[in-house]
């Protein structure tokens, strides 16, 4: 089965250094076909890709929105039934609009034993506003139907800059992750496991606290009548909790979704850690690309253990850019918290869960 990427955006986007970076990184010892539309030159000299073992394969008719119909499909077919490679990289022109790209390789997917597997938006983060205003629909369709963006440019950009660029995109596309940590401090395998799909901060800190068996919700170290123990563990793994999941489903990180965390009926056993259906547990995430002092993070979770006007927190959980080029991760349960350094996350990303959570509040402690 021939795995098929997109990589899309505008000329000048940085396409080509990230296809090399992915290409290095996180496919090599794959046999990789690169498609490029030849509109314009070909990004990647013949010579990096020969040393790299990878086929070039020009598509033969000009701007790509006019070539998607019937030779399209062809020329793919042609690519897979002559190299047999286990990944397509296609690099449409800047022109054509994605939702035509993928559909072009959904319908002649099937018939080639293919499947495209991820289609990725990259957008220069200083060109963002006047991109948007001068292409409208050719720029927002990049954007509605990529299922990551990846902002270039982000480590000479003001932080003014990167967050006006990313309230655009969100408007256009509120799930999607949003790439705005520079890719040259990210690994490949991250990227690629991020183009994939990738669990959101809500879902993972969900899932730890409501216990699988009775379906309740318990505190750090409370045992329920189930047998279950619930002690708390740090993750590792720096890459903190990116399960897989479908393009599209939602990301914490946007606004605040509320997820309502409640157990099942009939559990009469009440003892203290135990919470039941009354109690509503809401959560509040927010993604930001500001820096923080691992001191900062520290009194931010003093605060949300001490003071009472930020509603019951049961989990807090983020990861964050430090002001001194190290990422910061802290994990909080009750009485205790946890803040240490980690390797480079996609973007900064914190999340609260508790009950009679005052929105306001938190996004004034953590400064957002």
């Amino acid at each position: 089965m021939t795995k098929i990427d997109i990589i899309s955006g505008f000329l000048g986007a940085g396409k080509t250094t990230f296809i090399k970076k992915m290409l290095q990184e996180a496919f090599s010892g794959e046999q990789v076909v690169l498609i490029e539309n030849e509109f314009g030159e070909i990004g990647i000299d013949g010579g990096f890709l020969k040393d790299s073992g990878i086929e070039i394969r020009e598509m033969n008719s000009g701007c790509i929105c006019c070539s998607l119909v019937g030779d399209f499909g062809k020329s793919l077919k042609e690519v897979v039934d002559t190299y047999h490679p286990e990944r397509i990289l296609i690099e449409p022109s800047g022109v054509g609009k994605l939702s035509d790209v993928i559909k072009a390789v959904q319908d002649v997917a099937e018939q080639i034993d293919a499947k495209l597997n991820s289609f990725t938006t990259m957008v220069d983060v200083t060109k963002c506003r006047i991109y948007s205003k001068n292409f409208g629909e050719f720029f927002s369709n990049q954007i509605e139907y990529a299922g990551a963006v990846i902002l270039s440019r982000t480590d000479k950009a003001k932080q003014e800059k990167m967050e006006e660029s990313v309230k655009i995109l969100r408007e256009i596309n509120a799930k999607s992750p949003i790439i705005t940590t520079p890719i040259a401090e990210l690994s490949g395998e991250k990227l690629l496991e991020i183009m994939e799909g990738c669990k959101s901060l809500e879902e993972e800190l969900l899932s730890e606290i409501r216990c699988p068996e009775c379906g309740e919700v318990h505190e750090h170290g409370e045992e329920c009548g189930c047998g279950h123990d619930h002690h708390h563990h740090h993750h590792e793994e720096d890459h903190a909790g990116h399960g897989h999941h479908h393009h599209g489903e939602d990301h914490e990180e946007h606004e605040h979704h509320h997820n309502e965390v409640h157990g099942e009926d009939g559990h009469g056993h009440h003892h203290h850690g135990h919470h039941h259906a009354d109690e509503i547990f809401t959560s509040w995430g927010k993604e930001t690309v500001r820096t923080y002092t691992k001191e900062e993070i520290s009194s931010i979770l003093k605060s949300l253990e001490s003071e009472e006007i930020y509603g019951t927190i049961l989990r807090a959980k983020g990861m964050v850019a430090g002001a001194d080029g190290e990422w910061i991760y802290f994990d909080m349960v009750p009485e205790e918290h946890e803040v240490r350094s980690g390797s480079a996350e996609y973007t900064g990303r914190v999340c609260v869960i508790g009950s009679k959570l005052n929105e306001e509040k938190l996004a004034e402690l953590f400064g957002l």
